[in-house]
């Protein structure tokens, strides 16, 4: 499959997120990688021969016989879907941490038709996250602990999570799909390792930092502590400095985490650009393998990217689910949210764009870096 030419630096930014390098294939598994090399760039050699190729089928006289040969398009990937949605994970498996604890939940939902899109971010201390009939071992139809340990839970009681897929993708499919009154189709999941070495492979990430980060005992990815600090500025950050902005909760919080990280979301799509993405492929590429898995076929890549390009950032509006909006009790770092308004605010944000700005976190990404929550 031939990567498209001439593709703006959003959809660059939007598809070194969530497609280039799709770690595994629907039909081997959600662990077996891909060869990644299959979707390197189109030369310029390639291309002419493709136009000339083009251009001569174009002036070749019609043939003589009769018969007419009918081409059926094949189905794309999302035929018969009003939007596709799609779970990005963050996982914090690491050296000398136990378990997969999916600490960053953020769902796209993309429009087909128009390219609106929608970002939910999902807070991980969000507690009771329905579940379907026949799901889970709890009377509630729930999963009574917070979202960020349903994960790990698919690993330790598989039998509890039944479905077409592994259980814990069963699980986290379905609690979050429930939570937002919508189907969950594909997700990809990142560790901490594999997003350090994604940044560094594009060149970094430019952040406006409205205040001074800091953690006197910040986890390191690769094992052990350390004081870590950001300074408040512009500032060009590495893979492991993206992280730590990304991942701070000391001094703030977790959903002062989650505004950082849709500003570091919004901030890798708007600056990466294709040639930055093709300038460290081959390391772009190895960290995909090594770190990432997700469903996403490979022979849906090219649907993928003609998708992503239909999407407008400055119509892509976004949500934070967070407890002074929709919480309605909790305890020691367990928080009740209210469902039926988050499935509600979830519908109006997708389908009525004149409600967009009401229930936007702010104008736009470079306004969500701007402001301080810490």
């Amino acid at each position: 499959m031939k990567l498209q030419t001439g593709l703006c630096r959003p959809t660059a930014g939007l598809l070194s997120l969530l497609l280039v390098t799709s770690a595994c294939s629907a039909a081997a598994g959600p662990t077996t990688t891909i060869p990644v090399a299959t979707t390197t760039a189109v030369s310029s050699t390639t291309t002419t021969a493709v136009v000339a190729t083009t251009v001569a089928t174009t002036l070749a006289p019609p043939p003589t016989s009769t018969t007419t040969t009918t081409t059926t398009q094949p189905p794309r990937v999302w035929d018969g879907l009003e939007r596709i949605n799609i779970a990005l994970l963050g996982s914090d498996a690491g050296v000398g941490r136990i378990g997969t604890r999916t600490d960053t939940v953020i769902v796209v939902s993309i429009e087909p038709d128009s390219g609106d899109a929608a970002m939910f971010s999902i807070p991980r201390n969000l507690t009771e996250a329905p579940l379907p009939e026949g799901m889970g071992v709890w009377s509630c139809n729930c999963f009574p602990d917070i979202i960020t340990h349903l994960w790990a839970n698919g690993e330790w009681y598989p039998e509890a999570f039944p479905g077409p897929q592994e259980p814990s993708v069963n699980a986290l499919k379905a609690a979050l799909g429930l939570t937002l009154g919508l189907e969950i189709n594909y997700y990809a999941k990142v560790d901490l390792v594999g997003f350090v070495s994604m940044i560094d492979a594009i060149g970094g990430v430019t952040i406006n930092v409205p205040a001074r980060i800091i953690d006197e005992s910040y986890p390191h990815e690769e094992g052990g502590t350390e004081s870590i600090v950001i300074e408040e500025g512009l500032q060009v950050l590495d893979g492991h400095h993206a992280l730590a902005y990304g991942r701070i909760r000391r001094h703030s919080g977790d959903f002062a985490r989650m505004h950082r990280q849709r500003c570091l979301l919004g901030a890798v799509i708007e600056q990466t650009d294709i040639r930055d993405l093709l300038a460290g492929y081959r390391d772009f590429a190895a960290a995909v393998m090594a770190h990432v898995e997700t469903d996403i076929p490979l022979d849906a890549l090219g649907d993928f990217i003609e998708l992503l390009s239909r999407v407008d950032l400055d119509r892509l509006a976004s949500l934070r689910i967070t407890s002074h909006k929709y919480g309605t009790s909790g305890h020691a770092g367990y928080q009740i949210y209210d469902l039926d308004q988050i499935r509600l605010d979830a519908q109006l944000l997708m389908n009525d764009p004149a409600a967009r700005l009401a229930t936007q976190d702010g104008d736009g990404f470079a306004a969500t870096c701007e402001q301080a929550i810490d």
